[in-house]
């Protein structure tokens, strides 16, 4: 879960994931729909369906013993190996993050720039030499922490470090130029119009195709122009980043339609139990707040048909 992710957002999802599966065998054993709702609102759901997968490898053949082992599991880097293994299983594998990245950078005085792959060797190199063998889960967790919390990005509090003796950037004066990176692109904006149709306090949401390379089999709030609507109003609008698409996303409220549009309804219980985009939950969320329920009846349909 702390792949790409901070650790306060994490905490609420870690706990009531492990109530819901509580072993591998349960996170095995459940239906890959259920999986995703727990993880619903964390994004990079591939993680969610590789942790499955993991916790069945380990159902079928048991835990892992070596970091090799680890690093079969799905979804496992070098980095997530290297922390299990020696957090864990207590192996001598140093674990390489953005953190410890910048924290050797400094050390050395290593301007070259940090996203090339011979950087990330050279500096994976050097964590490992300066690996305490004895006790590799504290040394890795201390490495993290350091560049978590002192040797940050823009403002590294050197007089709180205490490595600053041994920081050749620091006895060079260039610890706020350390590391280098690449500049990233420009985000790229991307426009959304949704519709929000609501009959009673059932909301219509369709499914994304299994086939999809992002959020397959997650369910989402209908494109706007696949409505036939006659009566729209805007709900809300708001702002969703993922990584480099900035999304701008406005939701229409359709009082009116013209056909019988295509989809599933599903009440407010329902809706608890699925795996909805991070969009479509901000989205009902903030609509939540907005809009009463429709107590008599709900959108006006011509020509009605029956709901799919």
């Amino acid at each position: 879960m702390l792949q790409q992710t901070r650790v306060e957002a994490v905490i609420p999802y870690y706990r009531r994931f492990l109530a819901r599966f509580p072993a591998p065998a349960a996170l095995a054993a459940a239906p890959e729909s259920d999986v995703l709702a727990a993880w619903s609102g964390l994004g990079y759901y591939s993680r969610a369906r590789n942790l499955q997968r993991a916790a069945r490898q380990i159902t079928a053949g048991g835990l892992p013993r070596t970091y090799e082992e680890v690093l079969s599991l799905p979804g496992a880097g070098p980095y997530t190996a290297a922390a299990i293994a020696s957090i864990a299983l207590d192996l001598p594998h140093a674990a390489v993050d953005g953190n410890v990245m910048r924290v050797i950078s400094r050390l050395t005085d290593d301007p070259s720039e940090i996203s090339s792959t011979g950087t990330r060797r050279r500096f994976a190199a050097e964590a490992n030499a300066l690996l305490d063998r004895g006790r590799p889960g504290d040394f890795n967790q201390a490495m993290m922490e350091l560049g978590a919390t002192i040797c940050v990005p823009r403002a590294p509090d050197c007089a709180a470090c205490p490595v600053a003796a041994f920081c050749a950037a620091r006895a060079a004066g260039r610890e706020r130029e350390l590391p280098v990176k690449l500049k990233k692109p420009a985000a790229r904006e991307v426009r959304l119009e949704l519709a929000l149709l609501q009959t009673g306090e059932s909301i219509l949401l369709v499914k994304r195709s299994s086939a999809e390379r992002r959020l397959a089999d997650f369910w989402e709030l209908p494109a706007k122009h696949l409505i036939k609507g006659l009566r729209w109003a805007i709900a809300a609008e708001f702002s969703h980043r993922i990584v480099n698409d900035c999304f701008r996303v406005t939701i229409w409220r359709c009082r009116s339609v013209s056909e019988s549009p295509t989809g599933t309804w599903f009440s407010p219980a329902e809706l608890k139990k699925l795996p909805l985009t991070t969009v479509t939950r901000k989205a009902l969320a903030i609509c939540h707040d907005r809009i009463p329920p429709r107590r008599k009846g709900g959108i006006s349909i011509r020509n009605p048909a029956t709901h799919n």
